[in-house]
């Protein structure tokens, strides 16, 4: 839900990202009225952006963009690219782009005929963000992306180090009346494209 509401805030040009350090999640817990067995591991800001940056905010944007964007070849294992359905190739390369913790990417991808599964790779930056926030992040990246091919599925939790798994059940039907047919995922695509834009491919 989280990275959904900041596509949509993207796609009206409203200034948003995640945060997932320098703030006081204690605070923040006690603002959302969090339970006690519930902790906030991000937040986000949304509003209208000065049109000038501060030095702080163009030195941690640069930090961002040292991580170059992986490549799909060296995050994807399981079936040979050359045989992948489209709403794959659509779907992925939009989880390529998804945006994560000083731009780490620390998904991976298992490819089946009609299935994929995100994984967490055990390599790259570590810092006290969550790897699997990351990870949910790419997932409604690769659920939009199979909507946007006219199909969907379901997702499967699973256990470290998987995070999940995306099997696509079949083209998505008309039903009249049906609320879920008035999402837009070209709408979140073009927030999607927007942040992809504020950062190096």
């Amino acid at each position: 839900m989280g990275e959904g509401i900041i596509l949509e805030a993207t796609a009206l040009n409203l200034a948003t990202c995640w945060v997932g350090g320098f703030f006081k999640p204690d605070i923040a817990a006690r603002l959302a009225g969090a339970q006690s067995s519930e902790r906030v591991i991000a937040i986000t800001p949304v509003g209208y952006a000065r049109k000038k940056e501060s030095l702080e905010e163009k030195l941690m944007t640069g930090f961002g963009r040292t991580h170059k964007r992986h490549s799909l070849h060296s995050l994807v294992t399981g079936l040979s690219e050359r045989d992948w359905p489209e709403w794959v190739r659509v779907s992925l390369e939009a989880a390529r782009l998804a945006p994560s913790a000083v731009n780490r990417q620390p998904w991976g991808f298992h490819v089946e005929p009609d299935s994929i599964t995100v994984s967490v790779r055990t390599t790259g930056p570590q810092f006290d963000i969550s790897k699997r926030l990351d990870c949910g992040i790419a997932m409604l990246h690769i659920e939009l992306g199979t909507l946007d091919r006219g199909l969907h599925g379901k997702w499967r939790l699973l256990e470290n180090p998987q995070v999940a798994r995306f099997t696509v059940e079949a083209r998505r039907p008309k039903v009249v009346g049906d609320a879920s047919n008035n999402m837009e995922p070209s709408r979140f695509q073009n927030g999607s494209n927007k942040m992809a834009a504020a950062s190096s491919n």
